[in-house]
């Protein structure tokens, strides 16, 4: 017999399914109308006009039934159990930075959180790292085109993982005013949470940019990777996505041995 919670865990995963249907589904129409732009623009030049043109990387407009956009690091809704579990309480220092050490089997990363800044996430960070709940997982997607991330954080290794609770957003307005198109910058070396489209949906899944990206300025950034760090995410980047893809599971696979977090 099939539990409600298996049942819900079910959906979800068919949830996820179908959000990385319609990714696949919108990354083709966007190379189509990319090419088709690009050839018009081709004609412009040829022709001695001087022409800009900035071509969108995401397609806002493509956001299915989920409500989740299309190329964002995204996690699947939470559960009904997790969404009612409360999140740990805060105990760390709020006027201190701290430093998350990740050890991989690709290289050491480490990451320089404010709690002054965002002090929620980096007390959900240091409860878990202090349950190992991020030791040997894996970092399962990594995107090549439009955006430039490394997710992790699902104990899963699917993307379907949480630690069944939720945190608040924080920091949102720490990278600028959104432009025209929706979006601000993400530097590479900048560290966020992912989310499931919705406010305050953050759970365990982190993301690290690698090269700049532009994404709506929906997602907390919390820290920043050191140089060696940032290095080590570049070098799994460079090898590409499992089956010559854009998105998915990365070519040279990524795991998180032992996560700290320390009081600087």
């Amino acid at each position: 017999m099939v539990t409600s919670d298996q049942r819900r865990r079910q959906l979800a995963r068919e949830k996820y399914a179908r959000q990385q249907q319609r990714r696949e589904e919108n990354r083709r129409k966007a190379k189509r109308r990319n090419t088709v732009i690009a050839a018009s623009l081709a004609v412009v030049l040829a022709a001695g006009g001087a022409v800009y043109a900035s071509v969108a990387l995401t397609d806002d407009s493509s956001k299915g039934s989920d409500n989740v956009a299309t190329d964002t690091p995204t996690t699947p809704a939470p559960t009904e159990s997790e969404s009612a579990s409360p999140e740990p309480k805060l105990t760390v220092d709020q006027k201190a930075t701290y430093a998350m050490a990740l050890k991989t089997n690709e290289g050491e990363i480490t990451i320089a959180m404010d709690a002054a800044k965002t002090p929620h996430t980096v007390n959900s960070f240091k409860h878990l790292a202090d349950k190992k709940y991020f030791d040997g997982t894996k970092c399962h997607r990594l995107t090549t085109d439009g955006i430039y991330v490394l997710q992790c954080g699902d104990p899963k290794g699917d993307g379907t993982g949480g630690p069944g609770y939720t945190i608040p957003d924080e920091n949102l307005t720490a990278l600028g005013k959104a432009g025209a198109d929706g979006t601000v910058t993400f530097p590479a070396g900048t560290v966020a949470m992912a989310n499931t489209g919705q406010p305050g949906s953050g759970g365990s899944q982190f993301f690290l940019v690698y090269k700049d990206t532009k994404l709506p300025p929906t997602y907390t950034p919390f820290g920043k990777i050191d140089a060696a760090g940032l290095k080590a995410v570049q070098d799994v980047a460079k090898a590409g996505v499992e089956g010559g893809a854009t998105d998915g599971a990365p070519k040279k696979p990524v795991t998180i041995e032992k996560a700290t977090v320390t009081k600087k």
